[in-house]
This record gives structure tokens, C-alpha cells and sequence, in this order.
């Protein structure tokens, strides 16, 4: 598929601000995704090509915080393992699952992950009571999630931070940490599999990555500098974009209502 300059270096710059959005709160995919379908990219390999750009994007994150010593790499490279199988598992999935009960209810998942963020005042000061072990997050959790992400994909991130911090009870910098982790494990099984069946647009999905792994270094050091301050509102709002974003896309029951209302006025 040819692409033309300025298409091109309008997903470029598309990649850098998810890039730098998924680094700190997750939620890049909706805007690369859309990018791609409008500039008229097949869905598989639009799909495919964004995974790329997502997995170097989030596993230059990992890099990033690792590098200042934040990731806990005994206890969560058993999780990454499992969500990286979930990923690929979700990917080899899409054709078999309907994904209409998906789009259907992850936004609704989206506005509890950041209800509960929000009526959390004290998430980012202190660790809080374990809920589930680690053995059980590890077994189910991480491949649950990464199953999603290979499938779908919209707040992956979101939804390892929530089930981080309620589940684990990391506090908000560290669930952060172990969350990118996790992230980048399900994009890169999930890529594995979309990789194999040759759908990636290769000279755009290095352009993208490029540009996606320069957004994230920036985002992964604003989310060190400025700590909860600056992640604990920005997932906040992410959270509620993408629920609005995918309430109001085409097919699903909400826009659907609102359009045989508005139709009816």
C-alpha cells in the first residue's frame, strides 16, 4: 500500500501523542487506531501496524522505568510471561469471539475504572490491603486482561493499573510500573501472532514506532517527575474519553439510542 507524505507524518505525529498519553495512562490506541482507518489503511493491517507502534511504545516505557529501577522484575516477569500468552491467545481469537459484546460494555468498564480513581483520594500515597494473591492474579488476571488486549485492546493499561492497585493493593507509582510491564507483554504476544500472518504495513509501522517510542520516554519521565499529581488525572480523564469515544462509535447500542432519538425529535 503506498502512503503519501503528509499522511504519513500525520500518523507520525498521531503515534507520538498516543505514545506519550499510553506511558502515563494507556489509551494511545484510540487515537492511532481511528488515524489509520481513516487514512484508509485495511482494518488487519491496520490493526496489526498499530500493534507494532503500540508495542515499541510501551516496552520503551518498561525501559524507561526500569532503568530508574522501578519495575519489580521477581514477581512480575511470572504476570508478563501469562499476558503475553493472553495476548497471543486474544489475537488468534478475534475471529472466533464477537466483539460486539466487547464494545458494548468496555466503556462502561472504563467509567468504574475511573469512578474508582476518582473517589480514591489516598490510591497514591500508600500500598493497600492485598486482596488476591499473587499466585491467582498471575494465573488469572494477567492473561485475562492480556486475552482482552489481543482481541480489543482500548484500556488494557486502565485496567491492569485498577486491577493493580484494588487487587494487589500496589500504590499508584508502582502499579504504573508493573502495569506497563504487563502491557507490553500482551501488545508483543498479541503482535507475535499479527506478525506471523504478514498483515503489517512494515515502512509506516517503523515511522510510527519511532515517533510512539519517542512519545513514551517523554510520558514515562513527566509520570517520574510529577508522580500521582499529574497520573492520577490524566488517567482519570483518558478513562472517560475512551468510554465516551466508544459509546458514541458506530454500532454500538448507545449511539444507536441517541441517533433513533434524535431522529424522533
Amino acid at each position: 500500500m503506498e502512503i503519501e507524505t503528509s499522511t504519513l507524518l500525520i500518523l507520525a505525529v498521531t503515534a507520538l501523542l498516543a505514545g506519550f498519553f499510553d506511558a502515563i495512562a494507556g489509551g494511545g490506541g484510540l487515537l492511532t487506531l481511528p488515524a489509520l482507518f481513516i487514512a484508509g489503511v485495511d482494518p488487519l493491517a491496520a490493526m496489526a501496524t498499530n500493534k507494532f507502534q503500540a508495542s515499541s511504545a510501551s516496552s520503551s516505557a518498561v525501559w524507561a522505568f526500569a532503568r530508574k529501577r522501578m519495575i519489580q522484575w521477581r514477581t512480575d516477569w511470572p504476570m508478563a510471561l501469562l499476558s503475553f500468552a493472553g495476548g497471543a491467545a486474544g489475537a488468534l481469537s478475534i475471529s472466533l469471539l464477537d466483539r460486539a459484546v466487547l464494545e458494548a460494555t468496555a466503556p462502561f468498564l472504563l467509567i468504574a475504572v475511573a469512578a474508582y480513581f476518582a473517589l480514591s483520594p489516598k490510591l497514591e500515597d500508600q500500598d493497600r490491603k492485598r486482596r488476591l494473591s499473587y499466585f491467582y492474579f498471575t494465573l488469572v488476571v494477567a492473561p485475562g486482561i492480556g486475552f482482552y488486549d489481543g482481541i480489543f485492546g482500548p484500556g488494557t493499561g486502565s485496567f491492569f493499573m485498577v486491577a493493580f492497585t484494588l487487587l494487589l493493593g500496589q500504590h499508584l507509582m508502582q502499579a504504573i510500573c508493573s502495569s506497563k510491564l504487563l502491557n507490553a507483554s500482551c501488545n508483543l504476544g498479541a503482535l507475535s501472532v499479527f506478525a506471523f500472518g504478514g498483515a503489517i504495513i512494515w515502512p509506516l509501522a517503523l515511522a510510527m514506532a519511532a515517533c510512539a517510542i519517542l512519545g513514551a520516554q517523554l510520558g514515562a519521565r513527566c509520570a517520574l517527575y510529577f508522580g500521582p499529581q499529574l497520573i492520577k488525572p490524566l488517567l482519570i480523564t483518558v478513562c472517560c474519553l475512551m468510554a465516551v469515544k466508544l459509546l458514541l462509535g458506530d454500532g454500538h447500542p448507545v449511539a444507536e439510542w441517541l441517533r433513533a432519538y434524535t431522529a424522533l425529535r
